[in-house]
């Protein structure tokens, strides 16, 4: 996408009659209010479509000509997303057939968003053939699915390129107190291994003595995803780390002793959130040794 051209975003929704009701309307408002705030927000054009069809995608691509594509609804624990059926019920859609049409929108469509539940594999699969994508690796809540998407466009509105949007979405659950912000994976085009599962299977091998196979050995492309991921937590420890400082001469002024108490736990929740981040950060410093 050219820094000057407009930006054009998709955003489709599908919340099935007979599935859990999801905040889509809230996801959708606060995306558009964060777009409405940035200083270029004529840049950006939002337009939404609502209890989505299997069939509607390929005509709303037509009619809107974006280049993002963000997908807010449900996932199963197979890969599919539910869009819904003529009566509003679900209608599940397999990964290879998303990407399918996907790969026939390549030329015009830069970057896709699956906020759902168990994305991972439709993520995967249209990586193939899109330069950036966004799924879930499990389950997610209506409140991580926000965060992430508050994160993420409020960072592309100041000009920060997808793989750093992508980065202060992860950033903004964990500022939300939630500890998922490993949940949403990036993959970029022709690249078909999560950062999430490199570290795992890295550091469980390293901990258990197990050689690492020719598949597990960090090449150039996955020692920059793990370095991005590095930068990502490191900037969250510095905003923590900035924020108990306030805290804490907060409380050698303070004198009210119910402010104090409260200023305290405060204090607590944050040391151990860093302390939480800084055995994270060693993990993934001790694999990019």
């Amino acid at each position: 996408m050219s820094s000057n051209s407009q930006i054009k975003i998709l955003f489709l929704a599908a919340d099935p009659s007979n599935a859990t009701r999801l905040r889509l309307g809230q996801e959708l408002r606060d995306i558009r209010e964060r777009l409405q705030l940035a200083k270029e927000r004529d840049r950006f054009i939002l337009d939404s479509r609502e209890s989505v069809r299997p069939g509607d995608i390929s005509q709303a691509i037509f009619d809107v000509e974006p280049q993002i594509v963000h997908f807010s609804g449900h996932g199963t624990s197979t890969g599919e997303l539910c869009f819904e059926d003529l009566l509003g019920e679900s209608q599940p859609v397999q990964p290879d057939a998303l990407a399918a049409l996907f790969e026939l929108a390549a030329d015009q469509i830069n970057c896709v968003v699956l906020n759902a539940c168990y994305s991972e594999a439709q993520a995967k699969a249209i990586g193939e053939h899109i330069p950036f994508v966004i799924g879930m690796n499990k389950a997610i809540g209506d409140q991580v699915a926000i965060a992430f998407a508050v994160g993420f466009y409020k960072a592309l509105a100041a000009r920060r390129t997808i793989d750093q949007a992508y980065k202060f979405g992860c950033v903004e659950i964990r500022l939300q107190g939630i500890a998922e912000h490993l949940t949403p994976v990036l993959y970029t085009k022709q690249n078909s291994v999560s950062l999430v599962s490199e570290v795992q299977q890295i550091a469980s091998n390293k901990s258990t003595g197990v050689p690492n196979s020719s598949s597990a050995i960090l090449n150039a492309r996955q020692r920059q995803r793990l370095q991005q991921q590095l930068d990502t937590l490191q900037a969250e420890w510095n905003l923590r780390n900035k924020k108990l400082k306030q805290i804490q001469e907060a409380l050698a002024i303070e004198t009210n002793v119910a402010v104090k108490f409260q200023l305290e736990h405060q204090r607590q929740d944050e040391e151990a959130q860093l302390e939480s981040l800084a055995n994270e950060l060693d993990k993934i410093e001790q694999i990019l040794q």
